[in-house]
């Protein structure tokens, strides 16, 4: 299977969707479930790149002793408030309860800033066996038992996207975080083939793998291995999502917008020191001129 290289051309024969004029229900709706007491700031830094990638509409569910501050941090979201485990992680049974909040979601993502695996892992089986059939963007927190879900997974072909890093992979595979690292794109390959998934192998140069092809990324640059930016990205892509782009185009433009404003930050702050939440404001103006 030949592997395309994502830059502009490539992009210029994979337009997203551009919504007429009308209202932001028309732009979609995102729906971002994570958090945690301790790690609040995921949950804002992929809002902040959802919303700068286009959605429409913003819910985030979040644990309840860091619902108000988001939404004072984040006035174009709606926050749903939900309880919180001993050690400060979201608890999995009240997600559950409050499905119809975001039944009418474009795009979940799930995993942003959550701590405790178990509930991560029953968080994610709710969202995957529930009827809603938005795309799904799987990361962090949501992460580590996957594997488990095949059956569930398998019902969405291509329609769930994750997003893990080297050691993530190594973890979910049983190998060591060298093997991963060595041959990334077979890595990658394994879960696309065995469980139908997008999967965005994050790394010095980003593999992208689908049922319907493999895909590289080659910029970007080593500033954007800093904390919280891979909660941007997921945010982006899911962003996207929203707006009404498929999953594969969805992690694609996601993957090329947060690798370019990563490689304008380099130029106008510096290779190494830029933050996390000055990724989604590049976003608007790439998704325009994507070169």
């Amino acid at each position: 299977m030949d592997t395309q290289i994502i830059d502009a051309a490539l992009l210029a024969g994979l337009p997203l969707p551009q919504p007429a004029e009308g209202s932001k229900e028309e732009r979609g709706r995102i729906c971002i479930i994570g958090g945690s007491r301790e790690v609040p700031g995921a949950v804002l830094l992929a809002a902040l790149g959802a919303m700068r990638a286009g959605a429409g509409k913003l819910q985030i569910a979040t644990v309840e002793s860091r619902a108000g501050a988001l939404a004072l941090a984040m006035p174009e979201a709606l926050v749903i408030s939900l309880p919180e485990t001993k050690v400060g992680g979201l608890e999995s049974g009240p997600v559950a309860s409050t499905a119809s909040r975001w039944a009418s979601s474009n795009a979940l993502l799930v995993g942003p800033g959550m701590v405790e695996e178990a509930d991560g892992h029953e968080v994610l089986r709710c969202l995957l066996d529930s009827s809603c059939e938005a795309a799904i963007v799987v990361d962090a927190g949501a992460l580590p038992r996957i594997m488990e879900l095949g059956d569930s997974l398998r019902r969405r072909s291509g329609r769930v996207i994750i997003t893990p890093h080297a050691g993530e992979m190594a973890n979910l595979l049983g190998v060591d975080k060298e093997v991963v690292e060595h041959d990334p794109t077979s890595a990658a390959l394994r879960l696309t083939k065995e469980f139908e998934l997008v999967v965005i192998m994050k790394g010095s140069q980003t593999v992208i793998t689908a049922p319907t092809g493999i895909w590289r990324y080659q910029g970007g640059g080593v500033g954007l291995a800093t904390s919280g930016s891979g909660d941007v990205l997921a945010g982006i892509i899911a962003g996207l999502a929203a707006r009404g782009a498929e999953p594969l185009i969805a992690a694609i433009w996601g993957v090329f917008l947060h690798g370019e404003a990563g490689s304008q930050l380099a130029k106008t702050v510096g290779p190494l020191g830029f933050l996390a939440r000055e990724i989604p404001d590049l976003v608007p103006k790439l998704m325009i001129e994507p070169s």
